[in-house]
């Protein structure tokens, strides 16, 4: 608080009345006194906790604003729990999920209020729109103050009519006579008279920043009066004026000194010292503030102040025209002062300000890893973006960190342009272009055609092999020889899956999960989550589960269980529920998978999520796929099928231009569509031609052989046959609970099932089941109510998840849960929970006997 602040008790009242309500708005131009204001009224209400945010341009990025939002509030209040870092959106958003969770927390921490000063600095950001919606979902006794220069327009209205919306503006803040004659007295040191102070006012319109600066003319002036007679009437002119008045009016020595301070984002002691040549920054500081010279304390940070804005641009200016080297100079001496300090963030910010290129980036160059690599790699981004394209080129560790940089933080297509051109350049090292490669075949996740980084993954393997001491550079812990091979091995086997030649990618991705590999825990989420996406689409279902459950407990333990990593993860579960007959109880994971990987637009996964919930939500399938580009082989195979199966389900066939060489999901259709249209002949042809082909080794590819062979055997008439092929079938099935075959053929295996041994047992009895509830209208009915949601939720019904663990998987509030389970309930029919999983069971929405469930 500056010590010439006047207490104006009628505007803290508005600010107490406020605090029924989730929000109180401070709007008023710079230095009107909003940050005052608020102090005084936090200072007077020692009963509540206040985290207090001073935003500022670094605050845009989502990331480490919600750090900082977490480690202020927890700060003040000891109750409140932190939640799990978001995973942040491509479009910077922390998400709903997050917000909601954060909001519970909040109603655990007491009543306690958040301050956001300066909250113009995030304007046109998804961090205010986040910061808004948060307000919404505040508790009781929670409550925020908005304070900005601007009107940011985000809709006050409603708040004004559903919550009384308290709003300070700048008539309010500004002084009358009364309250400016204080403020002139106390910073003057003498009696100002009342037609000086209402002539202030006047020519201010009571503007707190121009009382503040005509006062500190009117502390020299021998005739205060003559001082006020020549204000000019703007407040801009005013502050001009006064500012060139109050410089002019320092000894040289402080007015110099002001000058390469303002050159500094904040200060300390110690830092005046390194960088202005005073002895004593304490006492240079205190007197500062003691003249009310436009000192500010930073808040959460003792012993630390900042100029006022204005005052810092005009002291700016005024040092870029008497010596144009000097800021430069300054900001060199404070990253040299942060860098003994242990703080080598701040130290390349300096450094790269001053356009100090060369020792920038030997700092960057030289950063070892973070504690999240996201983060880290967003930062890096920014910093090597100021360096010069030909300095940085000049550097190829640079450009080679600034790709891999774009490539952890989303930013995919930078990162293969730059990367594609250092691996043409002949005069990279062969460590180098071990890295180059590495990196290029991972962006396959990113881009169509993955035959192209197919291809690349396989001469970064090559190369890795040929030249085992070949040495690369580190960069931030990235870029080791064995991690160049898991990444590469995990890209290969990503690219071979998309163009679905699974087999040959299983082989890659357990190739991956070497021994030597476990040291980099989160490359291991993504190798172990890919490898069970192989396998499920194999068949092999048991040890997709285990991988995948795997996977996310290696994403739990290094805190990256909300971050894009686990994504494929998230959907081979959802794969698996779908290859048992239970796409339902896979609608959760499929909702994590694809907001995970929309979070880093990861195009191949999310196409592959699309594939995915045409099965799990036939009815409510995003149109916005396009956007992804075109889909990868294995998806378009997929989509390929889908059309097939519903135009032989309506009595029709769908004839191909190139038919199938080999097993596919389009084959199967093929083969399927001629059974249903009754020729036989050319099925049995078809299908012999495919077998003849080779059958793949995974198990679904013949058990789906063996079952359309069953039906066309039963459509001939030869039903001996027919049980033979489906009994096979079946049994080959079993183990794994594999159902989606025989649900893929259909009811006609419906009769066949009750005349073979497997076919009455439990999984033979629960496929009927299934292939029952297909040509059932009441339950088509049915889930045409339950909304996407509530088809997720259902698929937790079986378990013995709580409502807390059912919430923290989904990434929902408890009160969300608790609100979508009524709605099932109501729409059941039913009254509790295990009444619900009963009557889901009867409409065939998911199978209930205990140790099927995969969720």
């Amino acid at each position: 608080m500056p010590p010439h602040a006047v207490d104006r008790p009628a505007l803290r009242r508005q600010l107490d009345a406020a605090l029924h309500s989730p929000l109180a708005l401070v709007v008023a131009p710079a230095g009107a006194g909003k940050t005052v204001l608020i102090t005084q009224w936090t200072q007077c209400r020692p009963d509540l906790a206040v985290a207090w945010f001073d935003l500022s341009a670094t605050d845009r990025a989502a990331g480490s604003f919600v750090r900082r939002l977490c480690a202020g509030i927890a700060a003040v209040a000891p109750r409140f729990s932190p939640p799990d870092p978001p995973a942040v959106t491509a479009r910077a958003r922390l998400g709903e999920p997050f917000l909601v969770d954060l909001a519970e927390r909040l109603a655990e921490a007491g009543d306690i209020v958040l301050v956001f000063d300066d909250l113009d600095q995030l304007s046109k950001t998804a961090v205010l729109t986040d910061l808004w919606r948060l307000v919404d979902l505040l508790p009781g006794n929670a409550h925020a103050i908005f304070s900005s220069r601007v009107d940011l327009d985000l809709g006050w209205s409603r708040h004004r009519l559903e919550h009384d919306l308290v709003e300070i503006r700048q008539r309010e803040l500004a002084f009358d006579d009364e309250t400016t004659g204080k403020v002139l007295s106390a910073i003057a040191g003498r009696q100002i008279a009342p037609a000086t102070a209402a002539a202030v006012t006047a020519q201010t319109e009571g503007w707190a920043a121009g009382v503040q600066l005509t006062a500190l003319r009117l502390r020299f002036a021998e005739d205060p009066a003559r001082v006020v007679e020549e204000l000019t009437e703007t407040n801009q002119l005013v502050m001009n004026y006064l500012s060139v008045e109050v410089l002019d009016g320092l000894r040289p020595d402080r007015r110099d000194a002001l000058m390469r301070l303002a050159v500094l984002d904040e200060m300390s002691a110690g830092l005046v010292e390194a960088v202005a040549d005073i002895a004593g920054g304490d006492e240079f500081l205190t007197g500062l503030e003691r003249d009310s010279l436009f000192l500010v304390r930073v808040p959460g940070r003792p012993g630390w102040f900042r100029l006022h804005r204005l005052f810092r641009d005009l002291l700016t200016y005024r040092l870029r025209a008497t010596d144009s080297a000097a800021e430069g100079a300054v900001l060199e001496a404070a990253a040299d002062w942060f860098l003994a300090s242990g703080d080598t963030d701040t130290a390349v910010d300096y450094l790269l300000r001053g356009r100090r290129w060369t020792r920038g980036m030997d700092l960057i160059l030289g950063i070892g890893p973070g504690p999240s690599e996201e983060a880290r790699s967003a930062k890096i981004v920014q910093w090597l973006s100021l360096v010069p394209p030909d300095v940085r080129e000049a550097r190829s560790d640079a450009v080679l960190l600034l790709a891999i940089a774009n490539t952890m933080s989303g930013h995919p297509s930078s990162a293969v342009d730059t990367l594609q051109r250092l691996v043409a350049d002949h005069r990279l090292t062969v460590g180098r272009r071990q890295i180059a490669l590495a990196y290029l075949a991972a962006e396959v996740q990113f881009h169509p055609h993955p035959e192209l980084f197919a291809d690349i993954a396989g001469e970064a393997l090559d190369l890795l092999a040929t030249h085992p001491d070949a040495d690369p550079p580190d960069l931030i812990g990235l870029t080791s020889p064995v991690l160049l091979q898991l990444t590469s091995h995990v890209s290969a086997g990503r690219a071979l899956l998309m163009l679905g030649r699974i087999d040959e990618a299983r082989a890659q991705l357990a190739a991956a999960l070497s021994p030597a590999a476990l040291a980099y825990a989160r490359h291991r989420v993504h190798a172990l989550g890919t490898l069970a996406i192989a396998e499920a689409l194999s068949g092999l279902l048991t040890s997709a589960w285990e991988h995948a459950n795997e996977s996310l407990d290696v994403a739990r333990d290094v805190g990256a269980h909300g971050h894009p990593a686990p994504a494929d993860a998230h959907l081979a579960r959802a794969l698996v529920c779908i290859q048992r007959g239970e796409a339902g109880a896979g609608a959760a994971s499929l909702a994590v998978a694809v907001t995970a990987a929309a979070s880093d637009n990861r195009t191949q996964l999310l196409w592959l999520s699309h594939a995915a919930s045409r099965v799990i939500h036939p009815r409510d399938v995003p149109d916005e796929v396009e956007a992804l580009g075109p889909p990868p082989p294995l998806v378009r195979q997929s989509l390929l099928s889908f059309s097939m199966r519903e135009a032989r389900l309506k009595g029709g066939h769908s004839s191909l231009p190139a038919p199938s060489s080999e097993w596919s999901a389009v084959a199967f259709e093929e083969v399927a569509g001629l059974v249903g249209a009754g020729r036989t002949a050319q099925a049995r042809e078809r299908l012999a031609q495919l077998r003849a082909a080779g059958v793949q080794p995974h198990p679904i590819a013949s058990i789906e052989a063996d079952a359309l062979a069953a039906w066309l055997c039963a459509a001939e008439g030869h039903r001996v046959a027919a049980r033979d092929h489906l009994e096979t079938a079946l049994q080959r099935a079993h183990d794994e609970r594999l159902a989606r075959p025989f649900l893929r053929v259909g009811p006609p295996l419906l009769d066949l099932l009750d005349e073979v041994p497997t076919g009455r047992t439990d999984f033979g009895r629960s496929i009927a089941e299934r292939l029952r509830a297909q040509g059932s209208p009441g339950s088509e009915r049915l889930v045409d109510e339950l909304t996407p949601r509530e088809l997720e939720l259902i698929g937790y019904l079986p378990t013995r998840y709580t409502i807390a663990d059912i919430a923290e998987r989904c990434f929902l509030s408890t009160n969300t849960i608790k609100t979508h389970l009524a709605h099932i309930y109501r729409k059941l029919g039913v009254a509790s929970r295990d009444a619900a999983i009963e009557r889901a069971t009867e409409l065939g929405l998911f199978e209930t006997r205990e140790g099927d469930h995969v969720i």
